[in-house]
């Protein structure tokens, strides 16, 4: 999966509406970023302002998309970092579902 690939999912997945209504970021550093406003049901790879920004390695992004590697984890290791809104992260169980 690259880049392109996940924005499609991510583009389906909220523009089919479900419960995520907020705004979150995340940033894959050299790899880009995937922005994903769920109360206008659109996503993208723009910088835009979010509730929270998640920063994560594409490789460890992938490992957690396909369940090799747990966010929970990847958290407490340093691999992911969250800014902004910690509540915004947690409610992205059902969105990652729909990504992997």
């Amino acid at each position: 999966m690259d880049l392109a690939e996940l924005t499609a999912k991510a583009n389906d997945a909220v523009s089919a509406g479900g419960d995520f209504k907020k705004k979150v970021k995340f940033d894959f550093g050299d790899a880009g970023k995937l922005f994903i406003d769920g109360m206008n049901g659109v996503a993208n790879n723009s910088d835009d302002a979010a509730d929270a920004t998640i920063k994560v390695d594409w490789e460890d992004f992938k490992k957690i998309a396909s369940g090799g590697l747990d966010a929970t984890m990847a958290f407490m290791q340093g691999k992911l970092k969250v800014e902004g809104d910690m509540s915004v992260a947690m409610q992205l169980q059902s969105l990652m579902k729909a990504l992997s």
